[in-house]
């Protein structure tokens, strides 16, 4: 027994010297598993083995899940697809597979704000970073400001490079602060060079025909754009009230004195 013991913790030893967490983690239980089953030193391999894969994978979709920088986690399944938003449940399961982010393609989500758009997006990139793809979220004006600071720095060049190497490149609340044309041509630049080479999605509360506002009032750089974004994308509408503003209406119409009741109230704040 003793050397049982001393054999298990040489194993576990040699197997932090050679960076293999998940045998480390897994392989007194699967020791005591392959003693119970008669397991062969084959089979006792192969699991211990794939206890490795296993935890290797779960590190990489965590590492991705903390580099895609997103504001909280979100879920479809989360998601109260039951709300009238418009937004229709088998086209976001079809999205969900990424198969568009291996093909580089586009997916714009528009409409009013506070209808889910953001929950949406952020859930899309969940299931990117699940399949080990390189995520980043970002606000269309933090871009913007980003892109400002690193051309006065001169590293935009660097900055671009980094954005590239993104999978999937999601730019969250495009419209809600207009740019001046400089900023307005960073930001074509940054989805320009990701056409047909990257996927990217991006959530606006503007219809396509008040683009030109966002891009310094520049009707060519809005058309340009959008000749390229909507040339492989998938575009899905919301609609509705903002959740925010149901539940603000809602509490100023309860009887004074009275709660609201958790069923009483809207599913959960959906965000943009």
């Amino acid at each position: 027994m003793t050397s049982t013991r001393t054999t298990a913790v040489a194993i576990r030893e040699i197997c932090r010297l050679l960076k293999l967490p998940g045998i480390v983690h897994e392989y007194d239980g699967l020791a005591r598993e392959a003693c119970e089953r008669g397991w062969s030193h084959e089979d006792f391999l192969l699991e211990i083995l794939s206890a490795e894969i296993r935890s290797r994978e779960t590190s990489v979709v965590k590492t991705r899940l903390r580099e895609a920088h997103f504001p909280d986690v979100k879920t479809l399944d989360s998601f109260d697809f039951n709300a009238d938003v418009g937004i229709d449940r088998d086209a976001m399961l079809r999205l969900a597979r990424c198969e568009w982010v291996q093909q580089a393609g586009t997916v714009i989500m528009a409409g009013p704000v506070g209808t889910g758009k953001t929950h949406l997006a952020i859930a899309l990139g969940v299931e990117a970073c699940r399949r080990r793809r390189r995520v980043l979220f970002v606000r269309a004006a933090d871009l913007v400001r980003d892109m400002i600071e690193a051309r006065d720095a001169r590293q935009l060049g660097r900055m671009h490079k980094r954005l590239l190497k993104q999978d999937l490149l999601i730019v969250d609340e495009l419209g809600f602060v207009p740019f001046d044309r400089a900023g307005g041509e960073l930001l074509f630049n940054v989805l320009s060079e990701r056409y047909e080479r990257r996927a990217t999605l991006v959530t606006t509360n503007l219809a396509f025909s008040e683009w030109p506002r966002v891009f310094g009032d520049d009707d060519k750089l809005a058309a340009a754009l959008l000749d390229r974004l909507a040339h492989h994308a998938e575009v899905l509408t919301s609609r509705g009230t903002s959740y925010r503003m149901k539940k603000r209406s809602l509490s100023r119409n309860a009887p004074q004195g009275t709660l609201l009741t958790q069923a009483s109230v809207p599913p959960s704040d959906q965000g943009d």
